[in-house]
């Protein structure tokens, strides 16, 4: 399973970023596919995730209102819609695949991509 990211940036404080992964390597349709990021001196924290049925989605608390977790699955893609971002949403940005929904653990993660950096300046 591959997992390719992009769609970082430098941005302003209350820009916005789209972030998409592309995900090769097994049936896209039935995987959890989530976000995580790791600000500069941080874990790796949970972001958001999408299941199999489209429907259903999650958010860490500090995005919700401002992130929209969506998915294309003729695209094999998930995209993270950012709008109204701060300077503490700046860090490298992963995607990838859950064993299990529900869990924001890292050891709930199948598959990961590699990062994709999103700055956002004052």
């Amino acid at each position: 399973v591959q997992l390719q990211a992009s769609g970082g940036g430098l941005v302003q404080a209350g820009g916005s970023l789209r972030l998409s992964c592309t995900v090769s390597g097994r049936t896209f349709s039935i995987s959890i596919v989530a976000w995580f990021r790791r600000a500069p001196g941080n874990e790796r924290e949970f972001v958001a995730a999408i299941a199999s049925a489209s429907s259903l989605t999650s958010y860490t608390d500090s995005v919700k209102g401002r992130f929209t977790i969506s998915r294309d699955n003729a695209k094999n893609t998930v995209y993270l819609q950012m709008n109204s971002l701060k300077p503490e949403d700046t860090g490298v940005y992963y995607c990838a695949t859950q064993s299990r929904w529900g869990s924001r653990s890292i050891d709930s993660i199948a598959y990961w991509g590699q990062g994709t950096q999103v700055t956002v300046s004052s």
